[in-house]
């Protein structure tokens, strides 16, 4: 079941779509109550109608097929010019397009944790803690949900980063990920697709930066090159039932 509200955003005139996928069941077991998963670029992971290319993720499929037991919440990302890039990223950087990007990740975050989450927890039957509070995301929304995890590690406990911008500035990426803070037993998975290693130079350096220095703060990490896999919402599509296990659902 899909269900769909607004929000304001800060600095956008328009409110911003949020989706949220129930499990199946979830009006037959008043009493019950979910862990949630949420996910930056909402409109591209539950229904292809919404996407922004016509293709999805389809979690909404995936969720009712196999009753996995999660409330799935996607956060809409900006449809308008360059602002889902100045809004996905954690830090300011440069690119040879578009110059000087001044990233409000830190705006993005607040607004998931701060004013997102409460809503989810009052309108619906969550698990609340921060054990039962997962972030995902893909391209520059993998590289929010690395940032989210390990910086607001009292929200989250787990993130799945699939084939995340580490590559847009890999020294602050790497930067980012060594001040994070990293409670026992944080849960990662991170992947990236072997079609997509020549898509930019620096993607090797960042790649094992970040995975190094992940396992040295004792994360639980899973990371994969997934043959085949490019940078693609068909792709990520296809990564859900590895990246859901290792999640733990």
């Amino acid at each position: 079941m899909l269900e769909r509200f607004t929000l304001p955003f800060p600095g956008d005139p328009d409110e911003r779509r949020v989706f949220v996928c129930l499990p199946e069941g979830y009006d037959d077991e008043p009493d019950a109550r979910y862990p949630v998963l949420y996910f930056f670029d909402g409109q591209n992971i539950f229904r292809d109608e919404d996407a922004a290319f016509g293709t999805s993720w389809d979690m909404a499929g995936y969720m009712a097929e196999t009753g996995t037991p999660v409330i799935a919440v996607g956060l809409e990302s900006s449809p308008v010019g360059d602002n889902r890039l100045i809004e996905y990223s954690p830090f300011s950087h440069g690119t040879e397009d578009l110059g000087l990007i001044r990233g409000r990740g830190r705006t993005t975050l607040s607004f998931l944790c701060d004013v997102l989450k409460p809503v989810i927890d009052e309108r619906y039957r969550t698990l609340p803690g921060r054990d039962s509070t997962i972030v995902a995301g893909s391209s520059m929304g993998g590289l929010m949900a690395l940032y989210a995890v390990t910086h607001r590690s009292d929200v989250f406990s787990a993130a799945a980063a699939l084939s995340p911008s580490l590559w847009v500035h890999p020294d602050k990426a790497h930067r980012m990920i060594e001040q994070g803070d990293y409670p026992p037993h944080t849960l990662i998975y991170m992947d990236y697709g072997s079609e997509e290693m020549g898509n930019h130079r620096d993607n090797w350096r960042a790649l094992t930066e970040t995975v190094h220095t992940l396992l040295v703060h004792d994360c639980d990490l899973t990371f994969r090159i997934v043959p085949g896999g490019d940078h693609s919402e068909a792709s990520w599509r296809t990564r859900i039932p590895v990246f859901m296990s290792c999640l733990g659902f």
